[in-house]
């Protein structure tokens, strides 16, 4: 079909954009990174959250204000694209137009996914341990593509809406500290009542707790339906709302 093959030829151009410039994945891991460091060897000691290594408590947490991170420079990309000129390039050529959103929904699907897997990795080495069979870890990489598929799909708005660089990525911040508020890094039981209530029931604890359980081996209860609940209804009004403001600019 013509909309794969030029989904196919705008996703390649996008992702030898990123391996010619593998700063931005360095970029996108600087944070995580330096997060797990600092809450594993520093504060780590300090905190109980259970009987296993801390950095098992940590590391989906730490995955997920590493998607959240890396979405910013898909909002950046489509902000660029739009910039230059490219869209109304492109919308001139026997070009699919859905192709161009999709090639950088799966550029970011990608490019998030190769810093997941450095993350786990650094995370091995500093003691991180799963229970998780294949089957789990499939389950940890579905719902991990989700939540990217999701933030993804919100950072299209304000690559396609934004006036500056700096509006285009600026959203993704709130992304980025919301799982302070959750059980990313202490269990919701030992937080205040107000802010428990608002831990326990936004879109990150499900998550987090979902893929700890599930690369712990653990029962997962019906935190699983929460979390792909989430997943799914942000990844659809995300969606509505991107392909809106993508047809003003075609």
């Amino acid at each position: 079909m013509k909309i794969l093959h030029d989904t196919e030829v705008l996703f390649g151009r996008s992702m030898r954009h990123i391996l010619r410039s593998p700063d931005t994945i360095i970029t996108v891991l600087i944070t995580p990174l330096a997060m797990m460091l600092l809450f594993v060897y520093v504060f780590g000691g300090a905190i109980r959250a259970g009987t296993g290594a801390y950095v098992n408590y940590l590391l989906p947490g730490i995955l997920l204000i590493a998607i959240a991170s890396g979405i910013a420079y898909t909002a950046l990309r489509l902000f660029t694209d739009r910039q230059k000129g490219l869209f109304a390039r492109f919308h001139s050529m026997p070009v699919a137009r859905s192709s161009i959103l999709w090639a950088h929904v799966l550029t970011s699907l990608v490019s998030n996914a190769i810093s997941v897997v450095v993350i786990v990795l650094i995370a091995l080495l500093m003691g991180f341990r799963s229970g998780a069979g294949v089957l789990e870890w499939l389950e940890v990489t579905g719902i991990l593509a989700l939540f990217t598929l999701a933030l993804t799909w919100l950072a299209v708005i304000p690559g396609l809406t934004a006036k500056s660089v700096e509006g285009a990525s600026a959203f993704a911040y709130p992304l980025i500290f919301l799982p302070f508020i959750s059980s990313a890094f202490v269990p919701t039981a030992t937080m205040p009542a107000v802010v428990r209530v608002f831990a326990e029931n936004q879109p990150v604890t499900a998550i987090v707790d979902t893929v700890r359980s599930l690369l712990n081996s653990e029962p997962i209860g019906n935190e699983i339906w929460i979390a792909l609940v989430w997943c799914v209804g942000i990844t659809v009004v995300a969606y509505f709302f991107a392909v809106r403001a993508y047809k003003r600019i075609v």
